[in-house]
């Protein structure tokens, strides 16, 4: 794996201007918010300036005829920005590693580093854990609940497997791309996958899977491929 210009030649600039994100979807369903966000205040300026590449990555873009927002970098705690760490899992390279307890994704390199990205996870009673793989992916997804949900959200029928599902879009729970999780050649119901809600990163308020920033989502799908391997540690990377 190669890293971009905007992972590794940032210049100095400070960032001026940002358009603020879409409104997060309506909906309460499992990898959504269960209760209306609050947009937390502008964090204290780092020690730094912002760098250009940030406002690179997670600039306002045309993709496959969506039009995606613009991410407010500067609003989020810089640890949860797409950056190359060392890689703290241990795990082969081509691995993806969740993090619960941080908060973090990692798609582990053969360098001895791994691409880090924030990620806003499930609420306790909704979590999912293991060894598993990507068994396949999806650019602009649609959306179909379980019976499960359906069972205690009636008012999602009209998204069920039945009724075609929900079409593809910004307010689509499953964002700009999704990643499905098979264990064992079955489906844990489990996605990686992208958000409008860039103010949920770090916290715990979806209803069980892994979501990431829309801009974020799409270049961890652009690195890897159907069957990745990836393990999702509720205890942190120091449990096995």
């Amino acid at each position: 794996m190669t890293k971009s210009s905007s992972e590794t030649a940032f210049s100095r600039r400070q960032f001026l201007s940002l358009t603020s994100a879409a409104a997060a979807a309506s909906v309460l369903t499992a990898c959504t918010t269960v209760s209306q966000p609050v947009i937390p205040a502008v964090a204290p300026a780092p020690a730094e300036p912002p760098l250009d590449g940030y406002a690179q990555m997670y600039a306002a873009r045309i993709d496959e005829g969506y039009e995606l927002p613009a991410i407010p970098y500067q609003r989020i705690d810089r640890r949860f920005l797409r950056q190359l760490v060392p890689d703290p899992t241990g795990e082969e390279p081509g691995t993806v590693v969740v993090d619960t307890q941080q908060h973090f994704l990692y798609l582990v390199r053969d360098d001895g580093q791994a691409m880090r990205y924030g990620v806003g996870l499930g609420r306790a009673g909704f979590e999912w854990a293991g060894r598993a793989v990507i068994q396949w992916k999806r650019k602009w997804p649609k959306w179909t609940p379980p019976a499960e949900m359906i069972a205690r959200q009636p008012e999602l029928e009209q998204y069920s497997a039945a009724n075609g599902g929900m079409e593809p879009g910004l307010t689509n729970p499953l964002g700009a791309r999704a990643l499905y999780i098979f264990q064992n050649g079955e489906d844990t119901l489990y996605r990686v996958h992208g958000s409008p809600e860039w103010w949920t990163i770090g916290k715990s308020v979806s209803s069980g899977c892994v979501r990431m920033m829309n801009q974020d989502v799409i270049d961890l799908y652009d690195r890897v491929p159907n069957k990745t391997p990836i393990i999702v540690k509720q205890n942190g990377l120091r449990m096995a």
